[in-house]
């Protein structure tokens, strides 16, 4: 894989960017929000509760930790971080167990980092982008390897079948030009593409019908 500095990407006017950031956000929240409503609906009208759990408590109990799941992980990869900033591979690894969990016991996505000691904050904000990429491309499953080596990051996903999205890996890609604005659930893939070129990280992207692989 060519990891060779790339050109200067196309400008999305910061307005714009911060616009899909938001939708981002409301389009993973909406879910596990609404999920809470109906819960919230079912127990009035299932009359005077019965000993011990029941099912539309569950309901909300589960939807709660996904919102708050899918909240914890946003803090990292869209808030602001200062340079000086570092977080723990541990901290780092509960960030990512929520993105493979999808807040939930049903996740589908299986994440393991290969890593000890601490990182600088942006650099962990670059692999949730990415894992949020992979994630992308994985709907169906599959699991996702990541290490650090003496040339920087490297994720690379194993999976029983992939979605294929030319336009968007086009933004991983060494040479890239003429890319296609992602929408709104697809931020991510601009977002790390922007944040590589501002600190000087060459990246690379690739996917196949059985896998993928960031670097950078």
């Amino acid at each position: 894989m060519d990891c060779t500095t790339s050109p200067a990407l196309p400008a999305i006017a910061a307005e714009r960017l911060a616009a899909l950031v938001a939708s981002r956000l409301c389009h993973d929240l909406v879910s596990p929000l609404g999920a809470i409503g109906n819960g919230v609906e079912l127990i009035e009208m299932g009359g005077p509760p019965a000993p011990g759990p029941s099912p539309e408590l569950q309901l909300i109990a589960d939807s709660v930790e996904a919102a708050r799941a899918r909240i914890r992980v946003f803090r990292v990869a869209f808030g602001h971080t200062a340079p000086d900033q570092r977080l723990s591979v541990g901290d780092l690894r509960n960030l990512l167990r929520d993105i493979g969990s999808g807040g939930g016991a049903g996740g589908r996505l299986q994440v393991q980092l290969d890593a000890e000691g601490d990182l600088p904050r942006g650099e962990a904000r670059m692999i949730l982008l990415a894992v949020m990429c992979l994630e992308t491309a994985l709907p169906w499953g599959g699991r996702v390897l990541i290490c650090r080596g003496a040339q920087g990051w490297r994720l690379v996903a194993e999976a029983a079948r992939t979605r294929p999205a030319p336009h968007l890996w086009a933004w991983l890609q060494p040479g890239r030009s003429h890319l296609e604005e992602p929408s709104a659930p697809e931020v991510q893939f601009a977002l790390l593409a922007a944040h590589a070129l501002a600190a000087g990280r060459p990246l690379a992207g690739e996917l196949d019908e059985s896998g993928a692989e960031i670097s950078f």
